[in-house]
């Protein structure tokens, strides 16, 4: 799962330490290691560890690796679990009222409650995401992410940045040729990691 997923599964707002959360689920893509983890306060060190979790069980999901073996199949390659990671947050963000626990809080305002407390402890971050996290808000990447431009120019900026990635650059125009089948897969999925993630929130 990519940024949007992440922060979504960063529990419920009245967790005593949801703010803490947030940060460290984000951090998360910057962090590696035990020495990386233990750099951070308790409390942060939850969200990093939730992220890894929300990693493994996705990585490890059969309904995932049906996904991506069509996306290798479809020219991706070593690729396909990141434009499946990608490609689900733009089906997150195409219904986020369904699948976000508050209906009454629309993708726009989930995105800039999120862009506002990350910003505001940003010292926090690896340098690496403080950087990023400036685009990501003047550009609004997480509602975004609901548009196919969204997918398209989230893919075709890892293409550019990652070395030899430059395959993601046709990301997006394999994923929304078979988006019907992508969705089913989405649909199945997302409950039982939302299931997952929720006895993390309460045994944690």
């Amino acid at each position: 799962m990519n940024f949007l997923a992440h922060l979504l599964l960063s529990g419920p707002s009245s967790h005593p330490n949801y703010h803490d959360i947030v940060v460290g689920n984000f951090a998360a893509e910057a962090v590696r290691g035990r020495a990386g983890l233990l750099a951070y306060p308790e409390a942060v060190q939850r969200g990093i560890i939730l992220h890894r979790a929300i990693d493994t069980f996705t990585d490890a999901h059969p309904v995932v690796r049906r996904t991506t073996a069509r996306l290798r199949e479809a020219g991706l390659g070593k690729w396909a679990g990141v434009v499946s990671d990608v490609g689900f947050d733009h089906l997150l963000a195409r219904n986020f009222t369904e699948f976000h626990d508050d209906a009454a809080e629309p993708l726009a305002a989930f995105s800039q409650r999120m862009y506002t407390l990350l910003h505001s402890r940003r010292a926090e971050l690896p340098e690496r995401l403080q950087h990023m996290l400036q685009y990501m808000r003047r550009d609004d990447w997480l509602s975004g992410y609901a548009q196919p431009e969204g997918l398209h120019r989230a893919l075709l900026g890892l293409s550019r940045r990652v070395p030899s990635a430059e395959v993601l650059a046709i990301g997006a125009a394999a994923f929304l040729a078979e988006l019907p089948v992508y969705e089913v897969d989405f649909r199945e999925f997302w409950p039982e990691l939302r299931e997952e993630i929720r006895r993390y929130w309460y045994t944690h």
